[in-house]
C-alpha cells in the first residue's frame, strides 16, 4: 500500500510572515533605537527646546513629503519642489509688499504652486514627457523666475500677520509643526481610505491595468501633481514667514531630502507602494541626523556627504526590499 507524503507548510509560511513583519517595521524600530542612543549620548538632544526645534526643522519637508509620496506611488516624481518653494515665497512677499494684503499674498503663493504642479502633470501625463526631464526643466525655469521677479534680491516681509504663520505657538507647538501634522493626517486618510488613494496605488502598480479597469490615469496624474504644487506653495509661504523674507535661492537641494525621506519610509521607486507612517519615520530620520550633526558642530561640507550617503542608502534599501518581495 502506497502512502502520500504529508508536507508541512506551516514553518515556511511563518518564516515568511516574520520576514514581512521585520521588513515592514524595520524603519520604525531603527529610528526608535537611533533616538534612544542619541538621547543617551548627545548633550541637549532630548531637551524640550531641541525636540521642538527638530520638529520645526522638518515641518516643510514633512508637508511636501506627503504629496511626493503620492507622486512616487504613481510611478512619478517631482524635482521642482525646491524651486517652487522659493518662487512661492518670493511671489507671496512681493504681493504682500505691493498690496499689504495677507490674503492676496497667500492666494498668490498657493495659486502659483498649484499652477506649476498642474503644468508638470500636463507635461508628464498628456504630452508624455519623461518625469525626470519635465520636472528638471521646471526646476530650472521656476528658479529662474524667482531670481527674475526679485531681481536676485531677498524680498523683505514686515507684516506681523504674515510672520505669525511661522511664529505662532498653539498648545506649545509652532504652527508649521501643526500644519505638517495635519498634512500627514489628511494625506494618510486620502491614501488609505479613498478611491483617489487606491487609484493612485493602482496606476503606480500597473498603469495599463488601471486604465482598463476604468481609472482616468492622465487626469489623476495631473491632480496628483496639482496637489504636490499646492502643498509645496504652502510650504514656501510658511518658510518665507519664518525667515521674514522671500529668498530666490531658498530650498536648494530640498527635493533630494524629500525623496530620500519618502524612500526611507518605504515608498517604492517602482510605484504602487506607500505608507504614510513610513514617510513620517523617514522625515524624522532625515531631520534627526541633520539635527545631531548641528549639535555636534559637524562641518557643512561633511553634512552634504552624509545626506548624499543617506539618499544612496535609501535607494539601495528600496532595491533590496523589492528583491526580497519578489523572492517571497
Amino acid at each position: 500500500m502506497s502512502t502520500i507524503p504529508v508536507t508541512h507548510g506551516g514553518a515556511p509560511a511563518l518564516a515568511n510572515r516574520q520576514r514581512a513583519l521585520l521588513i515592514e517595521y524595520s524603519m520604525p524600530l531603527a529610528y526608535a533605537v537611533l533616538f534612544a542612543v542619541l538621547a543617551a549620548t548627545v548633550d541637549n538632544f532630548f531637551s524640550v527646546a531641541n525636540v521642538v526645534g527638530l520638529m520645526l526643522s522638518v515641518a516643510q519637508i514633512g508637508m511636501v513629503a506627503c504629496t511626493m509620496m503620492l507622486c512616487l506611488a504613481s510611478r512619478d516624481f517631482d524635482l521642482s519642489v525646491g524651486s517652487t518653494i522659493a518662487f512661492a515665497g518670493v511671489l507671496g512677499a512681493m504681493v504682500l509688499e505691493r498690496t499689504g494684503s495677507v490674503t492676496l499674498a497667500v492666494g498668490a503663493g498657493l495659486g502659483a504652486g498649484a499652477l506649476i504642479g498642474a503644468g508638470n502633470g500636463v507635461l508628464i501625463a498628456y504630452l508624455r514627457v519623461n518625469a525626470l526631464i519635465a520636472t528638471l526643466a521646471t526646476m530650472l525655469m521656476v528658479r529662474g523666475l524667482a531670481f527674475i521677479a526679485s531681481q536676485g534680491q531677498a524680498v523683505g516681509i514686515n507684516s506681523d500677520a504674515f510672520i505669525a504663520f511661522g511664529d505662532t505657538q498653539v498648545f506649545g507647538l509652532p504652527l508649521p509643526v501643526l500644519v505638517a501634522g495635519a498634512c500627514f493626517l489628511v494625506f494618510g486618510v486620502l491614501l488609505n481610505h479613498t478611491v483617489f488613494g487606491r487609484n493612485t496605488l493602482a496606476i503606480g502598480g500597473n498603469p495599463e491595468a488601471a486604465r482598463l479597469a476604468g481609472v482616468k490615469v492622465e487626469k489623476l496624474r495631473v491632480w496628483i501633481f496639482l496637489l504636490q504644487g499646492l502643498v509645496t506653495g504652502l510650504a514656501g509661504l510658511i518658510l518665507a514667514s519664518r525667515i521674514t523674507s522671500g529668498q530666490p535661492n531658498a530650498a536648494q537641494g530640498f527635493e533630494l531630502d524629500v525623496i530620500s525621506a519618502c524612500v526611507l519610509g518605504g515608498v517604492s521607486l517602482q510605484g504602487g507602494k506607500a505608507r504614510i507612517f513610513g514617510v513620517l519615520i523617514g522625515v524624522l530620520i532625515m531631520g534627526t541626523v541633520e539635527n545631531v550633526m548641528n549639535l555636534l558642530n559637524v562641518d557643512s561640507f561633511y553634512q552634504y556627504l552624509v545626506r548624499g550617503s543617506i539618499l544612496l542608502a535609501a535607494v539601495l534599501l528600496d532595491q533590496l526590499k523589492a528583491r526580497g518581495e519578489r523572492r517571497t
